[in-house]
């Protein structure tokens, strides 16, 4: 039987490229978002392009009721998956800390950490009674890397690092492996998500740098999940050639190589 996916965050950006690769890869995949229809529309592109076995679960993250029963509904329909993938994110304006809007501070704290553990918490016990599964956690160079106007998102994304250490310490005795992505700068909906769907301010963002896509990162979560039995690899750093840290990012015009 092939292997099996679960992907939170998996209607677009790094979640959507995640899903595409895996079903090009020949995984069962259980996806997982908000939106029931965008949802059903990534379903029926996985089953035509790649004639994948595809369940579909609304899910909010924050709602901790909800992941119990997605993840049983999911175990029922395709087993304990042999690859989780925690994507669902988001950061929220890039005020002083001081100004930032106490819903937002909730709502990053809520999804990127409560979530993300709440999902994990959810599958864990099945990978580790059948002692095999892989973990892959999206952080972010902004948990490496704190910059003006992100002390939230930056601590939300440092949890993200150290919880899959300690998880990984927690399951040292079985075959289960744990692995952090950070991207850096990828291009997709994020930062219009960030500025409340003002896309304008997003799309400057950016301008002016060759920023990396989201299949970039898929590409290389489906490189970690191909190594052998006893490759584990714990963390990915991953950035733009244009970046040197999580938000130094340079937008001096490239001079074309000969």
């Amino acid at each position: 039987m092939s292997q099996s996916a679960f992907i939170t965050g998996a209607t677009s950006g790094i979640g959507y490229a995640t899903a595409k690769v895996l079903a090009s890869r020949g995984y069962r995949l259980g996806i997982a978002a908000r939106n029931s229809e965008k949802l059903e529309a990534v379903k029926q592109e996985l089953e035509m392009k790649f004639n994948s076995e595809v369940y579909t679960y609304v899910l909010d993250v924050r709602d901790a009721e909800a992941i119990k029963q997605v993840a049983a509904q999911a175990v029922q329909d395709m087993g304990v998956p042999d690859v989780l993938v925690n994507n669902a994110g988001l950061a929220r304006g890039l005020e002083s800390y001081e100004e930032t809007d106490e819903a937002d501070i909730i709502q990053m704290v809520d999804t990127n950490i409560k979530g993300l553990f709440l999902v994990t918490h959810a599958f864990l016990p099945g990978m580790v009674k059948r002692n095999t599964g892989h973990i892959i956690n999206l952080g972010s160079t902004a948990g490496l890397y704190a910059y003006k106007g992100a002390a939230v998102y930056c601590a939300t994304k440092a949890a993200v690092k150290t919880f899959s250490d300690g998880i990984r310490i927690d399951t040292i005795d079985t075959d289960i492996k744990v692995t952090t992505i950070q991207p850096g700068i990828v291009h997709t909906p994020f930062s219009e998500v960030r500025f409340h769907g003002d896309k304008k301010r997003a799309d400057a963002v950016y301008e002016g740098v060759d920023a990396l896509h989201p299949e970039d990162i898929a590409d290389v979560i489906a490189f970690v999940l191909d190594r052998p039995l006893r490759v584990q690899i714990s963390d990915i750093v991953i950035m733009a050639d244009q970046q040197a840290t999580g938000f130094m990012v340079s937008k001096t015009p490239r001079v074309p190589h000969k």
